[in-house]
């Protein structure tokens, strides 16, 4: 079975170097503008989209008709409560109802959107829900009032997955939701069927967790919905290429995704705009490291001695023959 189905990438990264990719436009680039651009990508297949941002001025019929014409498809929304000052301190764990309540129904309205494009995915990242101070918030109303809205927004429309998207810290100093425990726990407490998860590379790493044995956590008490791929240095979301930090520990998830089955988009989340660097260039080169690292999990992944390696829990064993299938030999 195939690790992925195809590729999509961070839309806003092709926002980079507008003013020489779009001279002479007399506005800024629209949602539409970035899409063509990301279809330049060689390989990428798919692109997800940001509610309400990146519908802002569109139609759902615009968007598709859009997309067709880009010729990639849409891999689903993730929503920004961000973006939206009000949710400072907290979406769905404001301490004002109204503004929870407004957080909810944003999300509804975000999924009916999406139901209306065509779409089946939704991935939550939320940021906001989470504090900074000790005796800041009422850590367990804080938690009642995120599953009453993750419980109130999965039932909304059940034919369409919901992914928690799960980070330590950032924007908020702690988040209510920053770890595959903490999320797993949240996943099995609202206990419907489209709830599940999706892996952040970089933002497990800064978890101190392994991707590869968090996404074994999440095939075997929840779905794992979505698959971001990035890397970093595990003190915050770099965003860096895929790869380029932690290859070995990339190809493990590789191959952990190989044995759960997944087959699912794999999204790069990265951030070439805060570096200046190409964004179709790097999507690019995000594509074929990870082809090459796809290529290197397919044959870890039946691999007897690697197998009987890792059941005697014999570490220098099997990083010889990783790595001997990673830089092609081991010096004597």
């Amino acid at each position: 079975m195939s690790v992925s189905s195809g590729y999509a990438a961070r839309l806003n990264s092709f926002k980079i170097d507008t003013n020489n990719y779009w001279h002479g436009l007399n506005r800024k680039p629209n949602t539409l503008d970035l899409v063509a651009r990301a279809a330049t990508v060689k390989g990428l297949t798919a692109v997800d989209l940001n509610y309400p941002d990146h519908l802002e001025g569109f139609s759902e019929k615009e968007i598709v008709e859009g997309l067709r014409k880009s010729g990639v498809r849409l891999n689903g929304y993730a929503m920004r409560y961000y973006t939206d000052p009000g949710f400072k301190l907290g979406a769905f764990t404001h301490p004002d109802a109204s503004v929870r309540r407004n957080a909810i129904d944003i999300t509804k309205r975000g999924l009916d959107s999406l139901a209306a494009a065509g779409g089946n995915l939704m991935t939550l990242w939320m940021g906001q829900d989470g504090f900074d101070y000790a005796f800041q918030i009422d850590y367990r109303k804080a938690w009642d009032d995120t599953i009453a809205a993750l419980n109130e927004v999965a039932k909304h429309n059940p034919k369409i997955d919901i992914a928690i998207e799960y980070k330590p810290n950032e924007p908020r100093s702690f988040s209510l939701m920053p770890d595959i425990g903490t999320t797993l726990l949240a996943v099995k407490e609202v206990g419907l069927k489209n709830l599940g998860v999706t892996l952040d590379f970089a933002h497990v790493l800064y978890a101190d967790e392994m991707p590869a044995c968090a996404a074994a956590l999440v095939a075997r008490h929840s779905r794992l919905l979505g698959v971001h791929l990035n890397d970093g240095y595990g003190k915050r979301d770099d965003g860096l290429i895929a790869g380029s930090v932690h290859p070995i520990q990339t190809i493990e998830l590789l191959v952990a995704l190989k044995h759960i089955g997944y087959n699912g988009i794999l999204y790069f989340d990265t951030f070439p705009d805060t570096a200046g660097i190409d964004p179709v260039a790097e999507c690019e080169t995000n594509i074929a490291a990870t082809e090459s690292m796809k290529k290197i999990a397919n044959r870890l992944a039946d691999h007897p001695e690697l197998a009987e390696a890792i059941r005697r829990q014999d570490s220098a064993k099997s990083m010889a023959i990783v790595q001997k299938a990673l830089f092609g030999h081991l010096a004597p």
